[in-house]
């Protein structure tokens, strides 16, 4: 009966009622469902360590001031990037209250029904194999779940906070929307006030701290997790997501004493990347039929940022604000494979003097449309500031629109204009553009749509901040 179900008691004097059976155990915590599922209680194995009065600072500034889903302009859109605490459980045990994940972060069909959706049943060749198809999801999904994620950890980045453990186990995703959202808050770092609590996991922690983890904690040469090392983690999540290999598990050995000792080299101090420009003695294990190239120059140059110049030296490594930015201009630069035969229905457009799908290798056929963004960022003087690649799935934002604007979590996500694809030729959509006219001030309404011939020119907003746009027909050669 209802009445006889368990409860917590919170912080604050309330009571919780949960569902006694055991849902999940990891090392650290257990996880019970709340009496109407729609919440999760955890408690800490070590209720020792929980008690610290400092552990519990850390849960309260959590929740309280470091919390982004309070905010009332954007914590809408952070609660579905984060599956962020609620409530602190004081007795029996001491815990927290999160929301439940939500259905779409469970596997729904296949071998792995029923278990949540970490990345390495994606990023796995091996595990991969076995999923359906429709659980499986498009390349162009993963580039939306890279911009997720890429976003959360940019957020608590910019508040000074540090997640200390990124990996594919504390980011849960699903492909077939291409949402994500990172789990396992309570143990943010907050520098010299809330110290890292773990090391992260075993193929995401920075070389610099696996390589000095063997000395003692209060070593002035020993690493340890912050934004630095995060940066590694998160280059090495989007690597994943983005070509389904580990950027540094190559075949060199690196020790013959024992595989501990070589995979801590490996992973450490002699990391390399397996796609290194000038140092090949480290291929990956898994064939490289996609490099970390073809998604554009802004995203292989944050790459090789990240595991070249970066790999081992921490300053030098892109931030996620820099991953955020580009991987949103990958996504506007999606163009659509029109091979029946590839299993992606869209790319990057990366090289125009050579359009060719990277998975299938084949030229798309048909035109294809590009806007060529210009801002006046001063007065009179129109400069290059971006371009969209129309297809039938792109639209226009006011981010698009606007030079004042960038898609974060601020952007109104209401699509001002779309891309029609009809009888051979290219039109606009005007679904929300007030200010959208032809390079001759001639308005297109609200409603009507505009043919796109090369070599036009339109205006998409009036006003300093609105953008026009050149407009390019191209064929793949």
């Amino acid at each position: 009966m209802r009445g006889s179900l368990p409860r917590v008691i919170l912080e604050d004097g309330s009571t919780l009622e949960y569902l006694p059976d055991l849902v999940g155990s990891g090392a650290e915590k257990e996880a019970y469902f709340t009496a109407d599922r729609s919440q999760v209680v955890l408690f800490f194995r070590n209720q020792g360590a929980a008690a610290d009065p400092h552990r519990l600072a850390r849960l309260q500034a959590i929740l309280g001031p470091l919390n982004p889903t309070l905010c009332p302009a954007t914590g809408g859109h952070f609660r579905e990037l984060y599956c962020w605490p609620t409530r602190v459980v004081v007795k029996p045990r001491i815990g927290l209250v999160v929301p439940a994940y939500p259905r779409n972060y469970y596997f729904a069909t296949g071998p792995y029904r029923g278990n949540t959706k970490v990345g390495r049943w994606f990023t796995s060749p091996r595990l991969s194999r076995a999923l359906p198809a429709a659980e499986f999801g498009t390349w162009d999904m993963y580039l939306s779940i890279c911009i997720r994620i890429a976003r959360a950890v940019r957020r608590l980045h910019s508040a000074g906070l540090a997640h200390s453990d990124l990996s594919h186990k504390n980011v849960l995703v699903d492909p077939s929307t291409g949402s994500a959202v990172v789990i396992d808050i309570d143990g943010l770092v907050v520098p010299k006030l809330y110290p890292p609590l773990v090391l992260g996991t075993k193929g995401y922690i920075a070389p610099e701290v696996l390589a000095t983890s063997r000395l003692a904690m209060d070593d002035p040469r020993r690493r340890h997790p912050s934004i630095l090392t995060d940066q590694h983690a998160l280059a090495v999540l989007l690597y994943e997501y983005l070509l389904r290999r580990h950027p540094l598990a190559g075949k060199k050995v690196h020790s013959t004493s024992s595989a501990e000792d070589d995979d801590f080299l490996a992973m450490g101090s002699r990391a390399l990347f397996v796609e290194h420009p000038s140092d090949r003695t480290n291929p990956s294990e898994e064939p490289i039929l996609v490099s970390y190239k073809a998604f554009g120059p802004d995203l292989a140059d944050l790459f090789a940022r990240a595991f070249v110049t970066g790999l081992h030296d921490p300053e030098r490594r892109p931030a996620a604000r820099d991953w955020e930015s580009a991987l949103q201009r990958a996504w506007s630069s999606l163009v659509s494979c029109t091979n029946p035969g590839c299993h992606e229905p869209r790319f990057v457009l990366a090289d125009e003097r050579r359009i060719r799908c990277p998975f299938c290798g084949k030229a798309p056929t048909g035109p294809i449309v590009v806007l060529d963004l210009r801002s006046s960022r001063r007065a009179g003087e129109w400069r290059p500031d971006g371009k969209v690649v129309g297809s039938p799935k792109t639209a226009l934002y006011d981010w698009h629109v606007l030079d004042t604007v960038v898609p974060g979590e601020k952007a109104d996500r209401t699509p001002r204009a779309t891309f029609i694809a009809e009888g051979g030729s290219w039109f606009l959509q005007n679904r929300g553009l007030p200010g959208l006219t032809t390079g001759s001030g001639q308005p297109v309404p609200i409603g009507s749509r505009l043919r796109l011939d090369d070599g036009i020119q339109i205006r998409l907003a009036g006003g300093p901040n609105g953008r026009v746009a050149d407009v390019r027909i191209m064929q793949a050669a």
